[in-house]
């Protein structure tokens, strides 16, 4: 990488997303389906927050086997997640991200979401990065 990128080039794109009034068993459901641990919330199209495993895991405990089958996603997630444009540098977003301890940022584009960018895409391009950086010895050259 020459220039810094914009987060919109390593998130992790068309997000699949749960309404807020549907059960968090159907959160469960698509987050054990798709192997998501970040699950955008919205409310008649209009994006309200992140549910996260984490969030579900807190909830479920703390509400007991029988009172979690009736709560809601809107009892659960949080309103004041992360939210970036499409085009803000990467950087600018790792770093809040980690000044903030969050596992992920909702990417926008003219208000309307068309990704997430998680600690997991930040690892994928750290790798890259490294990759680039110190690049592995090729074979039949000594690593010395």
């Amino acid at each position: 990488m020459k220039h810094m990128p914009q987060v919109i080039a390593v998130m992790t794109p068309f997000p699949h997303t749960v309404g807020i009034d549907e059960p968090i068993s159907t959160a469960v459901a698509l987050m054990q389906q798709h192997d998501f641990r970040h699950l955008p919330v919205t409310e008649h199209g209009t994006l309200r927050g992140v549910l996260s495993d984490r969030d579900l895991r807190i909830a479920s405990a703390a509400a007991g086997e029988q009172d979690a089958a009736r709560l809601r996603v809107r009892d659960v997630f949080h309103a004041d997640a992360y939210t970036v444009e499409a085009d803000t540098p990467l950087d600018r977003v790792a770093a809040t991200m980690a000044e903030r301890h969050v596992g992920s940022v909702l990417v926008t584009k003219g208000g309307k979401l068309v990704g997430v960018f998680t600690g997991t895409d930040a690892c994928r391009v750290l790798a890259q990065v490294l990759h680039e950086r110190f690049p592995p010895p090729q074979p039949g050259h000594n690593a010395a």
